[in-house]
């Protein structure tokens, strides 16, 4: 896989890098930020008789190894949904992944699909979070309302809702891209998951969005 140069983006004086492959790297702290990865989907749909290429089912730790390697960073953060469902064969190939990678730090915000029972990411020396506070930033895996952002002492980084950007053309063509939506006060990731879906979703005119496509990332707002 080829890595794709990243967008730099200074935010709150930290120096990120929006990446293609749908994750930040987050240069003074050395560390790659990634949301709803959703591994074992595959797995998950396989076994419900639904049939999904083969090919997919290491895609997403593939890529991870790939940005690890061009990177170097000494700690992951996953911001919920890292695993799709209950256990499948799926977490083996998770394991032997962990396995390769037993000098990063690794830290997951819980999900809503995060079901696994604890004791088996503590096994693998994952980290285990509701919300972490990194610096200027409060990690979560579900968005703030307007309320909790009003309270909310850090800006907020986190996921779950997939979200998209709807871009329209003279011909009445339109496509929706996955983003980044950088708000006021909280920024939603894209999901890093390949088998995954996006939502196009409302931003103020004030937003900074990015769209992401296969080997770039653009600023649109």
């Amino acid at each position: 896989m080829t890595i794709c140069a990243g967008l730099d983006f200074n935010f709150l004086g930290q120096d990120l890098v929006l990446l293609a492959q749908k994750a930040i790297y987050w240069k003074q702290e050395k560390t790659l930020i990634a949301a709803d990865v959703h591994l074992g989907k595959v797995g998950h749909f396989r076994k419900a008789g639904i049939a999904v290429p083969r090919n997919m089912e290491q895609s997403d730790l593939s890529t991870l190894s790939d940005l690890i390697f061009e990177y170097k960073p000494e700690k992951l953060i996953f911001l919920g949904d890292l695993f799709h469902s209950d256990m499948n064969a799926d977490w083996e190939w998770f394991r032997l992944w962990r396995q390769q990678n037993k000098k990063l730090r690794i830290i997951l915000i819980r999900g809503n699909h995060d079901i696994i029972h604890d004791k088996h990411y503590l096994e693998l020396d994952v980290a285990l979070h509701d919300q972490l506070i990194v610096g200027p930033f409060l990690m979560l895996h579900h968005p703030l309302p307007e309320a909790g952002l009003q309270e909310a002492e850090s800006y907020v980084l986190c996921g779950h809702i997939h979200p998209g950007v709807n871009l329209s053309g003279r011909a009445r063509q339109s496509i929706t891209l996955p983003c980044f939506a950088f708000g006021k006060k909280q920024a939603i990731l894209p999901s890093f998951g390949k088998f995954t879906g996006r939502v196009a979703i409302r931003h103020e005119r004030q937003d900074r969005i990015f769209g992401v496509l296969e080997d770039k990332v653009i600023a649109i707002g």
